[in-house]
């Protein structure tokens, strides 16, 4: 079969894309945003070098920068289009399938093209705030109205999207609910996993801005500060503002606190293993979908206290059992009084250690490959 994946470039699609690596497809992919040849996905046919109609003219790049609205009014002159190199790629390519990763990002930009070919099948990955954050913006709630009856298979991280998809007019075949990324080598990840008496690190993810809610953690941590002060801290993916809350945060100058700059990007191996070594990891945002780095804590044994966006957290994680829910990503109080929670009761953290231990066979890579590719068998088949 072959199958044109429509997305830009991430670490997330890049792995999910590496499951069908040896399944017997024919796999092509449209960089939606253009941008360089991916290495970590040689063996994928790739479409790139389509947007800049003179790529090597001097003063695009300035104007684009100094002068956005300018160049968005001017960027006809000097890029081509989405639909007709889409088009393009596809009567070039005639796929038995389109495969779309994040609706506002690779399905709304293609929707006139594949409204000409009716008959041509399309699969839609839902991801992360793709539905539940977007439903509340009245130009994307458009969007996502016009894209979803016409997607005929759909691929969610969580069961949310599914019922979300289906309220805004998606009719098709669900595929299955499964990580963004595809599952996760567990036996690689093993000799990394701590046991609880060997943890003293409380691990945060660091991103503010648009949906990520860090600074609410850190403040719920100064408040905390005498009692928390033999822990040790890592926050990663920290942009400036966050930086500088925690430069004027006087609750937080006599914590041990390592920073991991977004600027400095820490891979994802080594972000492994700080799971691993890490006794509590805290994810605080006001819209996601399945939180890979939720299930990358589940694995490596880190105890998770999560946001609960429209409930899709609470589908892993059972509050009290085997980690704890975060319901109002903005009030630093009650974030305070989980983590302390969690630091005083020895034996939550052992059971909900146990019990996701037990749960992460559910995430093993190898697995999850097998039923995406049975997934994408079971598709019918029309070529253009």
């Amino acid at each position: 079969m072959k199958i044109l994946m429509v997305s830009m470039n991430s670490i997330h699609f890049e792995r999910w894309t590496n499951q069908l690596q040896d399944a017997g497809h024919e796999v092509h992919w449209f960089n939606i945003r253009d941008g360089s040849y991916s290495e970590n996905l040689s063996w994928v046919k790739q479409i790139i070098g389509w947007k800049y109609k003179y790529p090597k003219l001097k003063g695009r790049v300035f104007v684009k920068r100094r002068l956005p609205k300018l160049y968005k009014k001017l960027g006809f002159i000097f890029e081509n289009s989405t639909e007709k190199a889409f088009e393009s790629a596809l009567l070039k390519i005639r796929p038995d399938v389109v495969h779309s990763f994040a609706l506002y990002v690779s399905c709304s930009p293609i929707l006139k093209v594949m409204n000409n070919y009716p008959e041509l099948q399309w699969i839609y990955s839902a991801w992360g705030s793709d539905l539940f954050y977007f439903q509340h913006e009245p130009s994307y709630l458009s969007d996502i109205k016009n894209v979803l009856p016409r997607v005929n298979y759909l691929f969610a991280d969580c069961k949310r999207d599914v019922a979300l998809a289906e309220k805004f007019g998606f009719k098709g075949r669900v595929l299955g609910i499964f990580p963004g990324g595809g599952g996760y080598p567990i036996e690689k990840y093993e000799p990394h996993v701590l046991s609880t008496s060997q943890r003293n690190l409380i691990l945060i993810k660091g991103y503010q801005g648009r949906s990520g809610r860090a600074i609410s953690v850190l403040k719920a941590i100064a408040n905390l500060n005498s009692e928390l002060r033999t822990y040790q801290f890592a926050i990663f993916g920290v942009n400036e503002e966050v930086e500088n809350f925690i430069e004027r945060e006087h609750g937080l100058r006599s914590l041990d606190l390592r920073i991991y700059k977004r600027s400095e990007f820490l891979n994802h191996f080594e972000l492994m293993k700080l799971m691993g070594q890490a006794l509590i990891y805290i994810g605080n945002s006001n819209s996601d979908g399945m939180p890979n780095t939720l299930l990358e804590a589940i694995i490596m044994g880190a105890f998770p206290i999560q946001s609960n966006p429209g409930g899709a957290t609470a589908e892993v994680i059972n509050h009290g059992k085997n980690g704890l829910l975060i319901q109002d990503c903005e009030d630093d109080n009650q974030i305070s009084k989980l983590i302390k929670m969690a630091v005083s009761d020895k034996k939550l953290m052992e059971t909900a250690f146990k019990a996701n231990q037990q749960m992460k066979g559910v995430f093993e890579r190898s697995k999850i490959a097998n039923d995406v590719i049975s997934k994408y068998n079971s598709i019918h088949q029309y070529s253009i």
